[in-house]
């Protein structure tokens, strides 16, 4: 089975090894029909205490690592770049 990868933003760092990652999702209400946002928080592990809060990341599930943590991240999500510049760079 493929493992989820999630993107979201950095809301808390103040954990050793460890990220709190606020992912959001929208999602068509069933009755009404609206789109609305839904969130959820998520703890991932950090192993170099690189990431700060306001970075965008990518996350991965893992296996059990803690009590809470059962992702890690991955990599950081350049929100800066527009589409030529990214083009360009990859």
């Amino acid at each position: 089975m493929p493992k989820r990868v999630l993107t979201g933003l950095v809301v808390s760092d103040k954990g050793d090894k460890t990220v709190v990652v606020n992912v959001e999702r929208k999602v068509k209400h069933p009755l009404y029909g609206k789109i609305i946002r839904r969130s959820k928080k998520y703890h991932a592990h950090d192993e170099s205490n690189e990431f700060k809060q306001g970075e965008t990341v990518r996350i991965e599930e893992t296996a059990p690592i803690s009590k809470l943590k059962t992702w890690k991240v991955i990599e950081r999500v350049n929100t800066h770049a527009t589409p030529e510049r990214a083009s360009a760079e990859g």
